[in-house]
């Protein structure tokens, strides 16, 4: 099978997953305590009749099963319904958020395979040596230590006492750059909260790569490749590597939505304007279409991270067939 038939047949595998997790969503959603108009029906002058009208016009009149069946009817046409906060359509309010928490996203694991990857071969190839050690106690203190306390330490330090950098928002307050000023500010804007998420990641990813190259160089197949006289580095990074990166592959299939999910805390104290944010202020207001939305959002982009993974599997290991 080649990799076009693969790809679809794998997408028409996905629609029923994400039409079962649209069911324990909503399920969720709906039997929540609370009542998501609670903070429109806190106007003292509203009356019954106007309170009925928003319970019709949010349809939380009807059914739950009814109104599952209508929100899954405009989902799949594009329409995840209507922010109850914002008064946005969802869709526009996720487009709006999702390429700045896209690039803070994408940014963070880049740093984090450009320094986990390299860091994880060289403790494996030199094990027990001083930068065996190093790189494990900066492993441990990327899994150790708190992303919230880490941010901290990097807005006193960077943003407060030296000054170098700024530490809230995407961009100077007021001001407005031209080309290519504007893209040199968001990218200062950027490099704290990337540099807390990318570092805080690569300890994990570093650990995993340290056992999965120290595990594949015991290998008969390894022995046998320097058996036969072939260089050191093409043995570690032709042969050895490329296996290695299997499981690190899976572990990157799964921290695509983790990434997303796991950017609020940092979101909220850099101020940065993306979905991470907005998500947090929609628990708080219990803001269950905007809620049901992004979390649609982020079960799309699981299923989408381990379509990758398995796709790449392909390309770091050649025995593996889309079959």
């Amino acid at each position: 099978m080649d990799l076009g038939k693969y790809i679809i047949r794998r997408l028409i595998q996905q629609i029923p997953i994400l039409i079962g997790v649209s069911i324990l969503l909503f399920t969720i959603f709906h039997f929540a305590p609370g009542n998501p108009l609670a903070s429109l029906f806190s106007d003292p002058n509203m009356t019954p009749e106007q309170i009925q009208q928003l319970q019709e016009a949010y349809g939380f009149d009807r059914p739950a099963y009814e109104q599952y069946f209508d929100w899954l009817t405009n989902m799949l046409r594009g329409n995840f319904g209507r922010s109850i906060q914002l008064r946005q359509p969802v869709s526009v309010l996720i487009q709006e958020r999702m390429w700045t928490t896209f690039q803070l996203a994408f940014g963070s694991l880049f740093l984090s395979l450009l320094i986990a990857i390299p860091i994880g071969v060289i403790s494996a190839t030199k094990q027990y040596s001083i930068f065996d050690y190093a790189g494990t106690i900066f492993a441990l203190m990327g899994i150790s230590i708190p992303s919230f306390f880490f941010a901290l330490l990097m807005i006193r330090f960077f943003g407060i006492h030296l000054k170098w950098l700024p530490i809230s928002g995407a961009q100077s307050p007021g001001i407005i750059y031209a080309f290519p000023y504007n893209i040199i500010d968001r990218a200062r804007h950027m490099i704290l909260p990337l540099a807390v998420l990318g570092l805080t990641g690569a300890g994990s990813l570093m650990r995993y790569t340290r056992s999965s190259m120290l595990e594949v160089i015991r290998q008969d197949y390894i022995r046998t490749a320097r058996a036969k006289g072939l260089k050191e580095k093409v043995v570690i990074y032709k042969h050895a590597l490329r296996n290695a990166l299997i499981p690190v592959i899976t572990l990157l299939g799964f921290s695509l939505p983790t990434l997303f999910s796991g950017a609020v805390i940092i979101e909220i104290m850099f101020v940065w304007p993306g979905m991470g944010r907005m998500q947090f202020n929609s628990v708080i207001q219990r803001d269950y279409p905007l809620l049901l939305g992004i979390n649609m959002f982020l079960a799309l982009l699981t299923l989408t991270g381990n379509l990758l993974a398995d796709i790449s599997y392909a390309f770091v290991d050649p025995r593996i067939r889309y079959d």
